[in-house]
């Protein structure tokens, strides 16, 4: 009897992926969301922080309110996915439009 190997789809994987992403520590956009520092960029920060510190930045804590991720060339697929889809919320915080949602920034 043959062995019936099954994949899912790649958008079936999709949401797994995100969360598996939002769960780890070292996720950028994660990061950068919850240190709410006041000067620090909004838009695609997460995103932002895994280039800076690909790049050899010096001090992203200053810069973004948080370290950066250990493997960010690992992450900066999964940021810049991520920060895509929070894109409008991140225009709208930028620039001080309230939405009536609670939490976070």
């Amino acid at each position: 009897m043959a062995t019936q190997v099954v994949f899912q789809k790649p958008a079936k994987a999709l949401p797994a992926l995100l969360l598996a992403c939002s769960m780890l520590q070292g996720c950028a956009s994660i990061s950068t969301l919850n240190a709410a520092k006041a000067d620090a960029p909004v838009i695609y920060a997460g995103t932002r922080l895994d280039w800076y510190a690909i790049n050899g930045g010096c001090c992203p804590t200053e810069r973004f309110g948080t370290p950066a991720p250990a493997y960010p060339q690992a992450d900066l697929p999964f940021s810049a996915l991520l920060d895509t889809l929070l894109l409008p919320f991140a225009v709208a915080a930028e620039l001080g439009v309230t939405l009536g949602v609670s939490g976070g920034l």
